[in-house]
């Protein structure tokens, strides 16, 4: 068989193909650098930018994407080269968002506060460079989980309803050496709004109060973010929480100790005037603002637990209201002689008011009072031949002025 004519014209069919295909590519391409009649060199018009230059913009996050372990303060740090920061989203999974700030160069963003221990956030941030091309970046990171943590003891209650003298009062679980921080992380509002400071005493308990005793009405409220505040080195807060509270009416009660006398006032109207009695010559009664931080309708008193020995032990003491942390009390007698209250001073610093054994008598002074009071409620001991109370002897700040109050 002779194939010899079928490989000749395979031979010369081939390159007539290709030389066609390289025609037409070389066509194609003449025309899209120039156009028709144009000259291949002229990048002036629109074809030659195609408006996809990527952003000079370059955001940078700190910590880095995927970290773990994560100081819950002074890593978090979002910065932008090339550009400014147009917009930063930092939050949890759940959705919270972190509060933070974007610096006047729009160079930086960092948080407001401080980030919750434990938990896993998202960050998204956008920059801008000066064509206003935005480039953006996501990175997720987690927090530490703490070895040691410490938590605040609040008063008072949420909910609770208190007389116009109730401070805040938080007292935590561990001594705290970075106050600022922790103080930081916990905010006091009022409705109708007032200024609202804090103070230290000691180390582990943090009051707040307004200058003057709240207005009958006002609605506090408590927001305690403690949640990974490293309040000491290496001991974190474990608790986040919200309170509100109501003030009452307004009842303030001034016990005059050389007078023997009670006067309630409520509102700026006097509701009764009450024989008492106060503390002896040898035990006398402190002077100064008290807020009543308790209530009893019957307790015991044992002078062993406040340093008078076994000078007396009253299971039953009726109708007790505590005044102080030392063991100050308005509270009912029944073990003294009826002529006692409103002529004569025979207690172990204590108020008494007459009462019955029991505190089952309701027309009694000391059950009037009692019922007629709040916690919150404030009694001013004056004339008493002994000193004004210390401000961090119970809830009893008010005895602070102002201007030392908020140094």
């Amino acid at each position: 068989m002779n194939l010899q004519p079928i490989r000749g014209r395979v031979r010369t069919g081939l390159p007539a193909l290709l030389l066609g295909a390289a025609l037409l590519f070389t066509t194609a391409c003449s025309g899209g650098a120039g156009g028709a009649g144009g000259s291949g060199d002229d990048n002036s018009g629109g074809g030659a930018k195609t408006g996809t230059e990527a952003s000079k913009a370059v955001v940078t996050v700190k910590p880095d994407d995927g970290a773990k372990e994560v100081a819950t303060s002074g890593v978090l740090k979002i910065t932008s080269a090339g550009g400014k920061l147009a917009t930063v989203t930092v939050a949890d999974t759940k959705g919270n968002a972190v509060d933070g700030t974007i610096g006047a160069d729009g160079a930086s963003w960092e948080p407001s506060r401080h980030l919750a221990s434990a938990t896993e956030y998202k960050v998204h941030a956008v920059a801008k460079d000066e064509a206003g091309r935005e480039s953006a970046k996501d990175t997720t990171f987690t927090t530490l989980t703490p070895a040691n943590t410490f938590i605040g003891q609040y008063t008072p209650e949420d909910g609770s309803t208190v007389g116009v003298g109730m401070p805040v009062s938080i007292s935590f679980s561990r001594g705290i050496t970075n106050p600022e921080a922790v103080e930081k992380a916990v905010t006091v509002t009022a409705e109708p709004s007032v200024p609202i400071e804090g103070h230290w005493f000691g180390n582990d308990r943090l009051d707040f109060r307004p200058e003057k005793y709240w207005a009958a009405g006002t609605t506090v409220t408590v927001k305690l973010a403690l949640d990974g505040v490293e309040g000491r080195p290496g001991v974190y807060g474990k608790q986040t929480r919200t309170v509100t509270f109501k003030v009452g009416r307004s009842q303030v009660s001034t016990v005059d100790a050389s007078a023997y006398t009670m006067e309630v006032v409520r509102d700026g109207q006097v509701l009764k005037n009450v024989p008492i009695t106060a503390g002896a010559p040898s035990t006398t009664t402190y002077n100064g603002q008290m807020v009543i931080s308790e209530k009893y309708k019957v307790t015991r008193m044992n002078g062993a637990t406040v340093g008078f020995g076994g000078e007396y032990d009253i299971s039953d003491v009726p109708h007790a209201m505590r005044l102080s942390n030392s063991g100050t009390f308005v509270h009912g007698n029944y073990w003294a002689s009826s002529g006692t209250f409103g002529s004569e001073n025979v207690s172990h610093g204590c108020i008494g008011l007459k009462d019955v054994r029991g505190a089952g008598d309701g027309n009694q002074p000391a059950a009037w009072f009692f019922n007629e009071s709040l916690i919150g409620d404030v009694v001013v001991v004056k004339n008493s031949k002994d000193k004004q109370i210390a401000p961090d002897n119970g809830l009893n700040g008010w005895n602070m002025d102002w201007a030392e109050w908020i140094k």
